[in-house]
């Protein structure tokens, strides 16, 4: 994502331990996003920033936020359990990646971090913040239980960021944003800085309220999508979707592939299926144990896990870099959240592929998603011989259980013949009727029925 021709952070002027702490994590130039806010929020400023996920925003407000708090000293009056900057985020892995890069850039500073979420290590987390914290990130939940008992105070915060405020909303955290905010000094005594992947209606109206007159910051709309990601998009049978999968993955020589769904059930089903097929993978779901989702993250980061399938939980926030292939198996119901997933390959100018599968259940939300991205994805047909046969099923609980149908297995279905396959929006991919084998529970043009609250 950078660009050799946009400013070089050694221009920009600076704090000597900043400037280290980006050569130590190998950045030189800075992307679209940190191009146009920085040189605003480096001037006290406050900056509401659209961008989607690897972009770049991370690292630009944790060097604005560096820089701030090394150029204005705390003030003379701030105690030990007074926090200087607070970083929230909606959900745990977000949270827990901000606090790895603000490790990384702010190593030279001197400043303390600390980052708090719920499910694991609460008194660990408690002691931590009892000692002094300069730098605290953290979900809305946890902050507010510590808040609430005096386990740290926001008198003295000069800074304030606000990652993925739209999924704020979506997770149904906007009241205790709201709580958290009316805690800190006056806008006009800190600084504050809002990312969103949209600056929606509601994301302003929080931003207007709660901050001092934010500079509007938007990202060119041909940056919607991450522009070095090959896309295709199948249209296979209900049948031929695992056998097609794991034909993919098999050409691929998947060594770092996130696979997306729509719900837990099929997230577990895949799971099973591939590591009976002789795939080293796991589903990260919203009510895996906090203690697993980080080991199969950092397993999936390090390269230990080859297969990592999710669902939308996992699909904002995470930087896990080369990602070679990524494979909505269930295209979404929400446009967005397309853009969310794709956008997990092909960060930071590298490349990558998204393989999408238009079944008969989730093509529906096509049209949507080629109207928020602006082009028709490319389609292709498919092959008799990159369907995988002879699959093993796996040990899955009998309501997950559906036939698995491989090259040659697959019956004949009226108003689904091969011409169904051509890429052609009206083919057989799109037809309303057939055989649902995949467990989900939503009706076809319907919305989730409810969202996780997420990482509190």
């Amino acid at each position: 994502m950078t660009d050799p021709h946009s400013p070089s952070f050694d221009t920009l002027g600076l704090a000597p331990p900043v400037l280290q702490g980006i050569r130590d994590a190998g950045f030189a130039h800075c992307t679209p996003i940190q191009a146009q806010t920085l040189p605003i929020a480096l001037c006290g400023r406050d900056v509401a920033g659209q961008a989607q996920t690897g972009t770049g925003k991370t690292a630009a407000f944790l060097v604005a936020l560096y820089h701030t708090l090394l150029t204005r000293p705390a003030p003379a009056s701030r105690t030990s359990t007074s926090v200087r900057a607070l970083i929230v985020a909606p959900t745990r892995e977000l949270a827990v990646q901000i606090h790895h890069d603000a490790e990384t850039l702010g190593r030279h500073t001197g400043l303390v971090h600390a980052v708090v979420y719920g499910g694991i290590d609460y008194e660990k987390q408690r002691r931590q913040l009892s000692e002094g914290v300069d730098v605290l990130i953290g979900t809305p939940g946890r902050l507010i239980d510590y808040y609430k008992q005096h386990v740290f105070d926001l008198k003295h915060a000069q800074v304030l960021v606000l990652d993925e405020a739209d999924r704020m909303f979506d997770l149904g955290f906007i009241a205790d944003i709201r709580y958290i905010l009316r805690r800190l000094p006056p806008p006009e005594r800190r600084q504050s800085m809002l990312f969103s992947a949209t600056l929606s209606y509601r994301v302003l109206e929080l931003a207007y309220e709660h901050m001092n007159n934010p500079e509007l910051v938007r990202v060119e709309p041909d940056k919607m999508t991450v522009d070095r990601v090959r896309q295709i998009m199948y249209y296979p049978s209900m049948e031929e979707k695992v056998p097609l999968l794991v034909g993919l993955l098999r050409q691929s020589e998947a060594r770092r592939t996130m696979i997306f769904v729509n719900t837990k059930r099929m997230a577990e089903r895949l799971e099973s299926v591939l590591k009976a097929n002789g795939f080293h993978a796991q589903a990260l779901s919203g009510d895996v144990p906090q203690a697993k989702r980080l080991r199969f993250l950092r397993d999936f980061h390090n390269g230990d896990l080859a297969v990592l399938i999710a669902t939308d939980v996992a699909s904002r926030g995470l930087h896990i870099p080369d990602v070679s292939h990524v494979f909505n198996f269930d295209l979404p119901q929400d446009a967005p959240d397309y853009v969310h997933r794709i956008g997990r390959t092909a960060r930071a100018g590298a490349e990558g592929d998204a393989i999408s599968f238009a079944c008969e259940e989730f093509a529906v939300s096509l049209p949507d998603i080629e109207g928020y991205i602006g082009h028709k994805i490319p389609s292709s047909p498919i092959a008799p011989d990159m369907l995988a046969g002879g699959l093993a099923e796996g040990e899955l609980p009998p309501r997950h259980r559906r036939p698995l149908r491989g090259r040659g297995d697959r019956p004949g279905r009226p108003g689904h013949s091969g011409a169904g396959r051509s890429g052609g929006h009206s083919g057989g991919g799109h037809s309303g009727g057939g055989s649902h084998s995949g467990p989900s529970q939503r009706s076809r043009r319907g919305k989730p029925r409810g969202k996780p609250r997420g990482g509190a």
